[in-house]
């Protein structure tokens, strides 16, 4: 965990060996830079990475109107952040105050750099988490700026996508900002153009996909024309762990993930039970330390990459991606995880992002706050949201078509809840209606023993009930169970699709050298660290499957 002195951590400063082991580096290069030089410019891709040997360098903020001032380095402090070992784009500039020197790194020599000199690595990743922890704070780093309805489902959707993925941004809203329609006259887009995305006046971007931001933002960075002995279609738990293992035991490694990594468990904004947190991590700091660590060992994350296809071309998987491109893996590791199942009422559909969440963060606490809303579920999800939401809102109500909180919840969470003064349990109980103008206004709970039928004034509900899986791209090829879930393990070798002596492997599905771990898995346990196990055991399989080729 990063101590909460995070300036201290940000900002360390090399010592005189260390300084000298730079010097001495072969991954280094010794460079000189005038006063008013820029080493690199905020929005760029690949920037490299320097330690200052002698002089000051001033890393600037140039997001907003008028370029601002983070922080002055001098001898001994090192430039850069999470941008630089990513391969994304740098939130900031960086520019010479006076004449210096610098060690200059390459990104590619910067990985090598971090897992060659542990100690000096430890010190790089540590400072890099704290310094876009730091940037993400109120205040710290306009960022990108949003500019939308907070009742447009394009503009949650933006927001959404961004959050996800960890990108500091800040958001203009329509109804709420006096100084937003001044702004739009500055970009020379109107209104009907919202939502609006726009790094100071250099990026603007008129309601983009995700895709479009993905590309924008340097999150979608394939490598064409290369054979990877492990794709991996999914960076939730399962996902992320593969690629950790997977790249650290020397395996071109790729990840494929068509919004953000973390999956369901990197929108929780309290995991307890995971092993060796005592304190409970949120899902997006879970997700962001396993996303550095795969990019550490040189595992490729792009985001915003659909599979919308998968073939065989003899023994590889092919993997055909929204927008034409392909990959081509001697392995492949389906872990896509599953997504809530949506409420099936009146209205529900045309409230979503507007009203109706599958994720209860502090993007969608910012739109109720002080409030009400109605969580609907009775698992660890919903549980998580309900107690997360009530330190927001004025009442939480939480909605459970069964009779007992303690059936499909864990026991602490749901001691917690009848511990939490305002949040009010419905048990036996289910939505029947949602309605409103052009965002939700008005929830209609039933209960499914008396009959008895209430209606809350309520501008968010928050739905966690089952689980679909994200298989609906696969081939006959790779059996599924009647619910859609992909089938596994020995029992696969009286499969028809089976055409191999041995048996399947414990995650190969029936297609050999096609694993499945993690929720989409049939039969898998619902929890984070089972899909950690699941997703770093893949890798073992991998490798037993390699020798076979």
């Amino acid at each position: 965990m990063i101590p909460h002195d995070l300036k201290a951590v940000a900002f360390p400063r090399l010592a005189d060996a260390q300084m000298a082991a730079m010097g001495s580096c072969p991954l280094t290069t010794l460079r000189s830079f005038k006063a008013g030089q820029k080493l690199f410019e905020a929005c760029t891709r690949d920037a490299l990475f320097f330690v200052i040997k002698v002089g000051e360098v001033v890393v600037l903020d140039e997001s907003g109107d008028e370029p601002r001032v983070v922080r002055v380095s001098g001898p001994g402090d090192f430039i850069g952040e999470l941008a630089q070992l990513t391969g994304g784009r740098s939130l900031v500039s960086a520019v010479a105050q006076t004449d210096c020197e610098v060690y200059e790194v390459s990104p590619d020599a910067l990985k090598r750099l971090i897992n060659d000199h542990p100690d000096l690595g430890d010190m790089i990743l540590q400072a890099f988490l704290a310094r876009r922890q730091l940037l993400r704070e109120p205040g710290a780093l306009t960022g990108l700026r949003v500019i939308g309805s907070r009742y447009s489902q394009d503009t949650f959707r933006v927001r959404d996508f961004l959050t996800k993925n960890r990108q500091p941004y800040t958001w203009l809203d329509l109804e709420g900002d006096p100084g937003v329609m001044e702004l739009l006259k500055q970009f020379q887009v109107s209104e009907a153009d919202t939502p609006v995305v726009a790094w100071g006046r250099k990026l603007i971007l008129r309601n983009p996909s995700n895709s479009q931001l993905a590309e924008t933002l340097g999150l979608r960075a394939l490598q064409e024309h290369v054979v990877h002995d492990l794709v991996v279609v999914g960076a939730g738990p399962a996902g992320l762990a593969a690629a950790v293992y997977g790249a650290s035991e020397g395996l071109k490694t790729l990840v494929l993930e068509r919004t953000a990594p973390g999956g369901q468990a990197g929108r929780s904004m309290r995991i307890e039970n995971y092993f060796g947190f005592a304190t409970g991590i949120t899902g997006a700091e879970l997700t962001e330390r396993a996303v550095v660590q795969a990019n550490k060992f040189g595992a490729l994350l792009p985001v915003g990459t659909s599979v919308t296809v998968l073939s065989f071309d003899n023994a590889y998987s092919v993997l055909h991606l929204e927008g034409g491109d392909t990959v081509t893996a001697k392995c492949l590791l389906i872990a896509t995880g599953a997504d809530y199942r949506l409420l099936s009422v009146p209205g529900c559909a045309q409230y979503e992002g507007r009203g109706v969440y599958y994720a209860a963060t502090a993007i969608e606490a910012q739109i109720c706050r002080g409030s009400v809303a109605v969580v609907v579920g009775g698992g660890n999800s919903a549980g998580q949201a309900a107690v997360f939401l009530s330190s927001q809102l004025r009442t939480v109500y939480l909605v459970v078509r069964g009779d007992s909180l303690y059936k499909n919840m864990s026991s602490y969470l749901a001691q917690r809840i009848e511990d939490t003064a305002n949040v009010k349990v419905y048990v036996n109980s289910e939505v029947r209606r949602l309605s409103g103008g052009g965002y939700l206004c008005e929830v209609e709970i039933v209960n499914n023993k008396t009959g008895e039928v209430q209606k809350l004034e309520c501008p968010a509900v928050f739905s966690f009930i089952g689980a679909v899986p994200r298989t609906e791209w696969l081939p006959v090829e790779i059996e599924k169970d009647a619910k859609g879930f992909i089938r596994t393990g020995p029992e696969l070798a009286q499969s028809p699709h089976w055409r191999v002596k041995r048996q399947p492997f414990l995650l190969e599905t029936s297609r050999r050298g096609v694993f499945a771990a993690g929720d989409a898995r049939s039969g898998s346990v619902k929890r984070v660290a089972a899909a950690v196990g699941e997703g770093s055991m893949a890798v073992q399989l991998v490798h037993e499957y390699l020798k076979e080729m």
